[in-house]
């Protein structure tokens, strides 16, 4: 028997469609029911890669006399945190109010008027390890209900005004935001930083892609080789960890413990679009062919398991496989062998027994019997024992990938969520793009492209209007900020790739809708449009986490239209909106690590490159190769001002050369022809 889930579209909802518990998804139909019968509303929220969401469903959910007791006594309501961030955002501040941390699933109990007055996370089936049992915590909400309301009421109406208070405080101006405050942040960094395993903080340990990109802004900028050392550590140890996928590429989720070994195997679109990036970057930073190999196998991993057949890419890939977490992702020797024995492998033993040297296969295992994969040897260990060159290890070791992740696919697979979300899709294509450019992909240039044509056709309304989320042919939810902002910086950096301007001109009509319905008056941004469901507040979250905030991204946005469209509106409402953060980001550089990279756009100052004539071409190599994140490149082979483009208004060729016109702050270098020449301009800058 199914419920009213069977009739929704996101796969988290359907994995609940099952239930006995009479579940509502959010909307009017569900708080118009708690007021007419005047029950509370139990609110659970989470996500289909959720470990720990699968866990209290099967205990709790599919359970027949707690479905039938939450029936009783409930409105119960589920919710997909990646379709609706803000209720997600609004009623998570409240959880960790109450209950002083916070997580998935998210447990809520509130009143039908969606005010908040109990809630947690996970509760077992049973009660244990001093934690209740989940239907302890419905028995005794319900007696309070019945039993205490006015004071059930009383609780809710308080914490209401708390959470409406600290997002007041929030939007209070701090201390300004200059280059002290890049300073500052990088020495908290600094004193916060892993020396032994790379990274910031203790287990459970989360790559954070826009913390390590400022931090090569940092480098880029001063040189110190502190900093140099804080990127190559930590992408190097995350790169030998279990947290990289060695078979197939790509990175989980985070790692339960301090060193990188053993993953909370799900997998999410955005890790790996920030990530590939990131590891891009450092390539170009650095020269380290290592880093290239792992932002190629982290996007050839989306392309192959990540792709919709419409252009979009999907949010995330199951933790578990038939109820076990990782059995997918791990290794016994004995599978390797037969792995390599089914490829044809002319001595499965040998190279069974290479392999096992280089990722620390062992017969007892480091995780339940079988091996997480982590690369244990250098390329240079491996050549000495083995006695052959650095090169020959590397083909062996492709080979025999090849063969594991043939052997692999054989296997029942994680569940993928197959939803588009446009935020995370923006994420995708703006590293797509810039992978296409730099590394001369041509088939990630053509991912990024379909993408940009999926976005804009499937999950986009005229004029500037925006959807959440695609799912089976249909698009729905109005966007969120983070969703305009994502989408548009994608598009900028498609721009920069093919130089079509339709992709700019799109970008910037997305940046209209930011401005016109999602700027708040006294400073930043909204993170929902004046048209959206009224929640309990408008919620305006300034802190970035896995994702960068929606308000960080679209200051990021604007500061760069800015530039290409000489909009001093843009650049005004960007460096507002970041000195609303200014002293969060020296006192919590880890929480606004996306603002200290605007930041330090804005006071760098950017770079302007127009270029005319020949796109692409000798100039645009040097411009490429080096990683230059304050630089802003316009290109244009038609007549000046005929892509609609205010940064090349105005320029054309000399001497019917390509021609490259650099600028800063209104102030132009004279133009060169000479791509060596652009190149000794170029020096140094970001």
């Amino acid at each position: 028997m199914t419920n009213r889930l069977a009739e929704e579209s996101s796969p988290y909802l359907l994995q609940h469609a099952e239930n006995p518990v009479d579940w509502y998804p959010w909307g009017d139909e569900a708080f118009a029911l708690a007021r007419s019968r005047n029950r509370p509303i139990f609110l659970s929220v989470g996500y289909s890669a959720c470990h720990w969401c699968h866990v209290m469903a099967h205990e709790s959910f599919e359970d027949e006399e707690t479905a039938a007791f939450l029936n009783t006594h409930f409105v119960a309501v589920k919710v997909d945190r990646e379709e609706r961030p803000d209720v997600d955002s609004i009623y998570m501040e409240a959880v960790q109010s109450i209950a002083g941390r916070g997580g998935w699933p998210m447990s809520v109990f509130m009143t039908p008027a969606g005010e908040p007055f109990f809630g947690g996370t996970y509760w077992p089936a049973t009660s244990r390890f001093g934690m209740p049992s989940f239907r302890d915590v419905l028995e005794q909400i319900a007696e309070l209900w019945t039993g205490q309301h006015g004071t059930v009421q009383e609780a809710a109406q308080r914490l209401t005004a708390t959470l409406r208070n600290a997002d007041e405080q929030r939007q209070r101006p701090t201390s300004p935001a200059d280059e002290r405050t890049l300073i500052s942040a990088e020495r908290g960094l600094i004193r916060g930083f892993d020396p032994a395993h790379g990274g910031w903080g203790e287990a459970p340990k989360f790559p954070q892609p826009s913390v390590i990109e400022f931090v090569m802004r940092r480098y880029q900028a001063t040189g110190e080789q502190e900093s140099l050392t804080m990127i190559d550590r930590t992408l190097e140890a995350m790169a030998a960890g279990g947290i990289h996928d060695q078979v197939g590429g790509g990175f989980h989720r985070y790692a339960t413990d301090a060193i990188w070994l053993v993953p909370h195997f799900e997998k999410m679109l955005y890790d790996n679009a920030q990530l590939a990036r990131v590891y891009l970057h450092a390539w170009q930073l650095t020269g380290n062919e290592d880093h290239k190999r792992v932002c190629e196998d982290t996007l050839d991993y989306l392309l192959r398991e990540m792709t919709d057949p419409e252009g979009g890419f999907y949010a995330a890939q199951d933790a578990d496989t038939g109820g076990v977490e990782g059995s997918y992702y791990v290794w016994t020797p004995e599978q390797i062998l037969a792995a390599l024995a089914d490829a044809g492998a002319q001595d499965p033993e040998a190279d069974g027994a290479l392999f096992s040297a280089a990722y620390g296969v062992t017969t007892d295992g480091n995780f339940e019997g079988s091996t997480i994969l982590h690369a244990t040897l250098s390329r240079e260990a491996l050549a000495a024992t083995f006695d052959e060159s650095e090169d020959s290890i590397d083909r062996r070791l492709c080979d025999i990938r090849v063969a594991l992740l043939e052997a692999r696919g054989k296997r029942p697979r994680p569940h993928t969520d197959d939803k588009v979300i446009a935020a995370w899709n923006g994420l995708a294509l703006g590293a797509f793009a810039e992978a296409a450019r730099v590394l001369g992909r041509t088939d990630y240039g053509a991912a990024a492209t379909a993408n940009a044509e999926f976005l804009l056709s499937q999950m986009y309304d005229d004029p500037g209007r925006l959807w959440r989320t695609w799912s089976a042919g249909t698009a729905k939810i109005d966007a969120f900020l983070e969703d305009y902002a994502c989408v548009a910086d994608g598009l900028i950096e498609l721009y920069q790739t093919t130089f079509d301007t339709r992709w700019l001109h799109s970008a910037h009509e997305l940046a209209e809708t930011i401005v016109h319905g999602l700027v708040d008056p006294s400073g930043g941004f909204f993170d929902t449009g004046h048209d959206h469901e009224a929640l309990i507040l408008r919620p305006r979250d300034i802190s970035d986490g896995a994702t960068p905030s929606g308000s960080a991204m679209a200051a990021y946005v604007l500061a760069r239209l800015a530039e290409y469209f000489a909009d001093a509106s843009y650049a005004r409402l960007a460096h507002d909106a970041v000195q609303e953060v200014g002293s969060l980001m020296e006192r919590a550089p880890l929480g606004f690590s996306n603002w200290l990279g605007v930041l330090d756009f804005m006071l760098a100052p950017p770079m302007e490159l127009a270029l005319v004539g020949t796109c692409p071409g000798a100039m645009l190599d040097v411009v490429r190769r080096r990683y230059r994140p304050n630089l802003v490149v316009a290109c244009s082979s038609g007549a000046a001002g005929a892509d609609g483009v205010p940064l090349l208004k105005g320029r054309t060729t000399v001497g019917g050369h390509t021609t490259a016109y650099l600028c800063q702050q209104s102030s132009c270098i004279d133009p060169t022809t000479s791509a060596d020449r652009l190149e000794v301009l170029l020096q140094g800058i970001g």
